[in-house]
């Protein structure tokens, strides 16, 4: 046995724990619970995905017929997700059916002039499917770009997402951020609508035309001044699918505005729309809210633009946030919004390090006064369990939270349950009248098998805590894991190592205090 090898490792072990553990305020992430923050539970409104879907197979439907000059009289939507297309005489149906089959819709119904498709179930599950997961990348993003430091973004169930903002200070301004669908889209305006005729309580405007409001906030509240009504064509001409960058910039007038800039094909559409509409309004709206319509005086083929409005530098950079990071496929409603308070987390905190001291000061009294010297290293081994297990806390990058405090403290009392294995093994082989080194190579070597596959099937539960929790289980589940293993190593090889040295140094030992 080497014995420097063994005492090299352990001091290798613990010189690396201490690395990262110093200092540990900068060393060690809070959660939620512990440093204070907000909690939100949303749901995706994957319904509102389908009829987004519905409208773009619409329009693209619209435009593969005119390309392939097949004659037909309108394509519109219809109910529970469906598309209606309308014959013109000499219309081929078949030519019709196969179009259709291409945006995967499957026929459902037909009449003397029109046929009717629905999306197929596979496609509803796929397009309700990816509308939750492409909200948690845009909403991922959304908060990286945003600076919170180590949040929780996770899927739960079929439609509804978890964030956590551990820190967090200002819940408004990041709810809204989080759940802002940025929705950014191009229509022309229809000058033929008089603005009579879209005020009241009845306004009447074209079939293929769309009535929305270009609003005026208050730059203090939010709150709306005046809302002017707008008939746009029905038709969008270009989508933020194509923006590549979105800033802040300042207008001649010193009023904060967006600035946006589109990829390759995106800034070669936008030449085609302004090139071919020169003299006519251009609604940008975003979100169903018109932020602006000025006039095309000339092709725009530079692919940049921008958005202005009543912006504060703090509303134009999160919207120039939410056009980065992309739109939401779908609105989010928030089901559940909890703050937690720094000094709920403190009081946390006091109470976990509270029960971890008085914790490990019971165990070590009981250690001490049942096992004698033994017992004394076992609790050398102890403090050494501690010290690797915040270092592998601190290595690894977890985040520590009121659960995970609790797995600390029990994973004290798992580290004592294999030296309880191992000493009383050794003292089964001391009445049996061995040798006190055999007694205790025998007794390490005979409880090893106990200990290891205790652990083992602690660490499987553990494992499957933190691939099926949420954020405290998985927090609880990581620092259970971290401590089984920071035992397995203590209980056995260090407090191994410790006897061995004394044993071997005092070769006549005959008897010892265990």
């Amino acid at each position: 046995m080497n014995l420097k090898f063994r005492w090299g490792v352990v001091g290798v072990v613990l010189i690396g724990a201490l690395f990262f553990i110093v200092p540990l305020k900068n060393s060690i992430r809070l959660g939620l619970d512990l440093q204070g923050g907000m909690h939100l539970l949303m749901s995706v409104d994957t319904d509102k995905a389908l009829e987004s879907r519905v409208d773009s197979i619409v329009y693209q439907l619209r435009r593969e017929l005119q390309r392939e000059n097949i004659p037909f009289a309108y394509v519109q939507k219809a109910p529970q997700y469906s598309v209606r297309i309308g014959f013109t005489a000499g219309a081929k149906t078949a030519d019709i059916v196969k179009q259709a089959q291409r945006f995967q819709l499957t026929q459902q119904a037909d009449s003397a002039d029109s046929i009717t498709f629905e999306l197929d179930s596979a496609s509803i599950d796929r397009v309700r499917t990816q509308a939750v997961s492409q909200s948690l990348e845009v909403i991922r993003n959304r908060i990286d770009e945003f600076g919170v430091s180590e949040p929780l973004i996770q899927r739960q169930g079929k439609d509804q997402i978890i964030v956590q903002l551990p820190g967090e200070t200002d819940p408004e301004r990041a709810i809204k951020l989080i759940g802002q669908t940025a929705q950014l889209r191009f229509y022309l305006v229809d000058e033929n609508v008089p603005p009579a005729q879209l005020v009241g309580d009845n306004p009447t405007i074209p079939y293929d035309d769309i009535l929305l409001y270009s609003k005026e906030l208050d730059k203090a509240t939010g709150k709306v001044l005046s809302a002017t009504p707008m008939a746009l064509k029905r038709e969008v001409l270009l989508t933020g699918d194509s923006l590549m960058d979105a800033t802040v910039q300042y207008s001649q007038y010193n009023d904060p505005v967006v600035a946006f800039r589109f990829d390759p094909a995106g800034a070669r559409i936008f030449a085609d729309v302004t090139r071919s509409n020169v003299g006519k309004r251009l609604a940008i709206v975003l979100d169903d809210n018109i932020y602006s319509a000025p006039n095309i005086r000339e092709a725009i083929t530079g692919g940049e633009g921008s958005i202005s409005g009543r912006f504060t530098i703090e509303t134009a950079q999160d919207l120039a946030i939410v056009l980065r990071a992309g739109s939401l496929p779908a609105p989010v409603e928030i089901l559940e919004n909890r703050t937690v308070g720094p000094s709920l987390g403190l009081d946390s905190i006091h109470a976990g390090v509270k029960a971890s001291i008085i914790g490990l000061v019971l165990i070590m009294l009981f250690m001490a006064i049942y096992y004698k010297s033994s017992g004394i290293v076992a609790n050398v081994g102890l403090v050494c369990n501690f010290v690797v297990l915040l270092g592998a806390l601190c290595a690894s990058g977890a985040t520590l939270t009121l659960p995970g405090i609790a797995g600390v403290i029990l994973t004290l009392g798992i580290a004592v349950d294999a030296n309880v294995l191992i000493f009383e093994r050794i003292r089964e082989e001391l009445k049996n009248k061995r040798t006190v080194l055999n007694a205790f190579e025998t007794g390490y070597d005979k409880a090893f098998t106990t200990i290891i596959d205790a652990n083992v099937t602690s660490l499987i539960a553990a494992v499957v805590l933190f691939q099926f929790g949420t954020g405290p289980v998985k927090g609880f589940a990581v620092t259970l894991s971290l401590g089984l293993i920071a035992s397995m190593f203590t209980a056995v090889y260090v407090t191994k190592t410790i006897f061995m040295t004394f044993i071997i140094k005092n070769k006549d030992v005959q008897s010892i205090s265990i």
